[in-house]
């Protein structure tokens, strides 16, 4: 069981929407859309299920071409952030409508109402209406009513942002499972980095209507193709600078340098753009090899265990994410350490020539 897009596009009233995008999802596989809002994520969904017809390149299902069939006719089953309940149906109805339009027995749309029920916690409720429940508990109903249809193409766009951090957490993990072990294709549209490194499978990294890169969830987090795919697996995204390569040292800022180490270390001379994620940016020195920058502290946010620093280095605005509560005073001149196994170096036009040291020896 396959679904190909072969060159599909998308054009609304002259804007691009989707740009020639080739991708092949397999049977039994988790496959994360990553991306900020407006990247294309329900755009390319859209397209997969049907519901759209793309304007250039064809859309297969276990080989057939698909490309003008209706959704209908297809094997889908779609969950968007914003559910669609039934407003008049209880919710044991809700969840059994699709089956019940399948021709399935009453003891079969029993035991499998019963099942995902009890999954996405609404077994007591299972005689309300979906207005008698809460905005969280109404989306646990849409996805049940999805869980239920047993589709081989399961498309759910960024459908746990209106649950409580505990089910959220709990649904990331028992989903995925569910949809993999029945064999399914399942597509996941999310804007937060964090949710496709929890969720892991494979991830399509997309901006501004085009895949950037689409591997194994670890391998685009670990090694970006490109300093725009890196942006979109951070959050806060990335930060850059530009450096120079000269010898065994990497030149930056002020006349500074650092030792150029692991892959780094077999570039050519010239110029180049580092990149380095927030969480690695230290208040302390790490070493006589890191990285010093003299910033100005702009503002601080609290996250309760950890604090957001935004900085100014040199007019380029940076955030960093430290580990602890820490009480500076904003204006304040501030010395920011890199350790050098963490930056990404990426040629001038954007593309990695070398990947940080840590993600290779991960």
């Amino acid at each position: 069981m396959t679904l190909e897009l072969k060159g599909v596009t998308k054009v609304v009233e002259g804007e691009v929407h989707i740009h020639p995008t080739d991708l092949q999802l397999e049977k039994g596989t988790m496959n994360v859309l990553l991306g900020p809002t407006l990247s294309g994520k329900t755009s390319l969904m859209r397209l997969m299920a049907g519901l759209d017809v793309p304007n250039q390149g064809k859309v297969f299902w276990e080989g057939q071409d698909v490309t003008g069939m209706r959704v209908q006719d297809r094997q889908v089953a779609m969950v968007y952030q914003q559910f669609i309940n039934y407003p008049s149906m209880s919710v044991y109805d809700n969840i059994a409508s699709p089956l019940k339009l399948m021709g399935k027995s009453s003891s079969e749309i029993d035991k499998a109402v019963k099942k995902s029920a009890d999954l996405m916690q609404l077994t007591a409720m299972l005689d309300r209406k979906p207005l008698e429940l809460s905005g969280g508990q109404q989306q646990r109903c849409a996805l049940a009513r999805a869980l239920v249809k047993d589709a081989g193409l399961v498309l759910l766009d960024e459908p746990l942002a209106n649950l409580d951090y505990k089910l959220r957490e709990e649904l990331r993990v028992e989903i995925p499972k569910i949809f993999e072990e029945a064999g399914s294709i399942f597509v996941y549209a999310t804007t937060e980095p964090e949710e496709a490194l929890l969720l892991g499978g494979n991830t399509a990294a997309m901006w501004e209507g085009r895949v950037t890169q689409f591997d194994l969830t670890p391998t685009v987090y670990r090694q970006p193709k490109d300093a725009t795919t890196a942006r979109v697996f951070s959050d806060p995204p990335m930060n850059f600078l530009n450096v120079s390569k000269k010898g065994t040292k990497i030149m930056f800022g002020n006349n500074q340098s650092a030792a150029a180490k692991g892959p780094i270390k077999a570039l050519s001379d010239g110029n180049y753009i580092a990149g380095f994620r927030p969480n690695h940016l230290e208040l302390n020195a790490h070493g006589p090899d890191g990285m010093q920058f003299d910033t100005k502290l702009i503002v601080t946010e609290l996250t309760g265990s950890e604090t957001f620093v935004h900085l100014d280095h040199q007019g380029e605005k940076w955030v960093g994410l430290v580990h602890g509560v820490h009480n500076l005073e904003l204006g304040a001149e501030l010395k920011v350490y890199l350790d050098t196994r963490h930056v990404y170096i990426f040629s001038e036009d954007g593309k990695l020539v070398a990947p940080a040291s840590y993600a290779v020896a991960a």
